[in-house]
């Protein structure tokens, strides 16, 4: 109670109200609240159809531009627009698993209103202190044998799944968060296609995977801040259960649609474009997202993180794919050629690199992984020569062992989404192809 009466008496008791001057699309210029709205600060404007929420995005003098949540149709000029107080937040609680909410934290399936946690979440929040903040946690089983094999990842791990579209991202995704060995999940689809957001909680996750799960969506026909939300909003669920000692693993598909939003909203706001037609908040903002998953501080949890980039045209070095790459700590490459073949999951074993590596494998395991390793990496170099037949067997032991062991190994690999391994196992079974048992 003595918390709540301090929160009272240091409410600001004025109401700020400025006026519509002009509405472009999901771009709003208001007047009247230069001096008191900040960026990030949120307006209420009251229009034919009810009120209409946006975000202060960028402040001139006494004119603030400011970016709709909503639909901006039964706007005219000159209706009142409210600043609203206090910071912008959430309210989770524990009812909120098993739901689906959008960008602002509302519900969007048919189980009702959502009840309020005590604690806030804010949607914009600053990373625990470098210093302060824990170290990376043991090995999280992933349930995914090529995964725990080739690319393991800790507690509060950084990973980016690096792929082009439809080589089957989404269910790897449903995969890791019904299998991880995680307390919850947070899974955020920023920019989906309106049609696979049923599909893929009902079909790739599952009562079982829901269940323990806070589903975000913003479809892509959703205003560009709303997309954007949806990425702050999924960080904000995830430290609200981090900040409770649990072990969050939070999945993103896809960064890229969150640079995408964000370039829409630079460059409505005048933002000159930069690297390929992305603005220079893009690449400010990136960071500033990623960080947020992690190692909590002493006492808390950790948020393990799995973030999907698009690359466009298969172009692992485009400006997002890049930069995401430098902030993350691995990346896993989803090949289309592998998924032409029909091998699922179809990550490229070689190109795919954890920097938790190798101090996260127990000896053994680690040299059965580089042995792995070797084999196929032999076998990637010869490949095209013995499909040719320019190869002669016998000329090289090497090569002779690699064209028997890579196809087996891939074999191993390979995964259906109702097929879950189990590391211990995957490492012993990758030994016997390499004929290290006993």
């Amino acid at each position: 109670m003595s918390g709540l009466a301090g929160r009272i008496r240091g409410a600001d008791p004025h109401r700020r109200f400025g006026t519509l001057r002009k509405a472009r699309d999901a771009l709003l210029e208001v007047d009247g609240l230069g001096g008191a709205a900040t960026l990030g600060s949120r307006l209420r404007i009251e229009g034919r159809d009810g009120p209409v929420e946006a975000e202060v995005a960028a402040i001139d003098g006494q004119t603030v531009s400011a970016m709709a949540f909503d639909a901006t149709d039964a706007l005219v000029s000159g209706v009142r627009v409210e600043l609203l107080p206090g910071i912008s937040a959430l309210r989770p609680c524990d009812a909120w698993l098993g739901r689906v909410v959008d960008g602002l934290g509302r519900p969007l399936d048919a189980g009702g209103p959502l009840p309020f946690g005590l604690v806030p979440a804010p949607f914009r929040s600053t990373p625990p202190p470098a210093a302060a903040r824990g170290r990376v946690g043991p090995l999280l089983a992933t349930g995914v044998r090529a995964l725990d094999c080739f690319a393991p990842l800790c507690e509060g791990q950084r990973l980016g799944l690096f792929a082009g579209s439809g080589v089957g991202k989404s269910v790897l995704l449903s995969m890791l968060a019904r299998w991880s060995d995680c307390d919850v999940a947070v899974i955020g689809l920023v920019g989906e296609r309106g049609r696979e957001v049923q599909e893929f909680i009902e079909d790739d996750l599952g009562p079982e995977g829901l269940a323990r799960s806070i589903v975000v969506v913003a479809t892509s026909d959703s205003p560009a801040v709303l997309r954007r939300q949806a990425a702050f909003t999924t960080l904000a669920l995830a430290e609200h259960f981090r900040d409770r000692g649990l072990r969050v693993l939070c999945l993103m598909d896809s960064v890229t649609r969150f640079a995408m939003a964000q370039r829409e909203i630079g460059l409505a706001c005048g933002e000159p474009p930069a690297t390929r037609g992305f603005t220079p908040s893009v690449f400010a903002e990136l960071p500033r997202l990623l960080e947020r998953a992690g190692p909590g501080l002493a006492g808390q949890g950790s948020i393990t993180g799995l973030f999907t980039v698009l690359v466009d045209g298969d172009d692992h070095d485009e400006p997002i794919a890049d930069a995401v790459r430098g902030i993350l700590d691995g990346h896993v490459v989803l090949s289309r050629r592998i998924a032409e073949r029909g091998r699922y999951p179809a990550m490229d074993l070689l190109r795919s690199v954890s920097r938790t590596l190798p101090h996260c494998l127990d000896p053994q395991a680690d040299r059965t992984r580089l042995r792995a390793r070797e084999v196929l990496a032999t076998w990637a170099d010869m490949e095209e020569l013995v499909r040719l037949g320019a190869y002669a067997p016998g000329a090289s032991a090497e090569v002779d062992r690699a064209i028997d062991l890579a196809p087996r190994i891939e074999a191993m690999v390979a995964q259906g989404k109702d097929d879950r391994g189990d590391p211990a196992q995957a490492f012993a079974d990758l030994a016997d192809i390499l004929g290290e048992t006993g």
